[in-house]
């Protein structure tokens, strides 16, 4: 199973639609998770016509979109438990917000975005995902999106920069 990953897009603020690579990178991915900052539903509608889609919202969400998405979600893909928020909040970093939201539950990934950073790393058994931003680069050097690979029992994300 292939999932494509995004976070951050901010469109039509930091960019007028979704960059053309990833558009075609996930053309045909098996499902897509959005970790918020969406802010218009445009951005949804898109993505959905690449693939199922599983979103939250962010902080700079719009009102249709802060009533429509959860703030965190889990999704089962495959044997696979993802938990996905955006990570925004008082105090600490968005990685403590995912490690604290869903410290407890057991999961195999946790998906979050909100700080704009790529980030690719297990802690005591879980990966935690962010996928950084296609459109708003804010404080690194590139944009980002990526994947996490699913095979049985056993996840991979993969982050790709340009």
């Amino acid at each position: 199973m292939k999932i494509g990953v995004l976070s951050d897009t901010h469109i039509p603020h930091r960019a007028c639609r979704l960059p053309e690579n990833l558009v075609k990178d996930f053309a045909g991915v098996d499902m897509i998770l959005h970790a918020g900052d969406l802010v218009t539903e445009d951005v949804l509608k898109k993505l959905e016509e690449l693939a199922p889609c599983h979103a939250v919202r962010g902080n700079m969400d719009g009102p249709a979109l802060q009533q429509k998405l959860p703030e965190k979600k889990e999704i089962k893909a495959g044997n696979i438990r993802i938990g996905l928020l955006h990570g925004h909040g008082m105090g600490g970093n968005a990685l403590q917000k995912a490690q604290v939201e869903f410290g407890s539950r057991n999961l195999d990934v946790v998906v979050f975005g909100h700080s704009h950073h790529p980030y690719n790393e297990i802690h005591r058994s879980c990966l935690f995902f962010n996928p950084g931003s296609p459109t708003d680069k804010r404080w690194v050097p590139y944009f980002s999106y990526g994947f996490l690979y699913i095979e049985k029992d056993r996840v991979k994300g993969k982050i790709i920069s340009f």
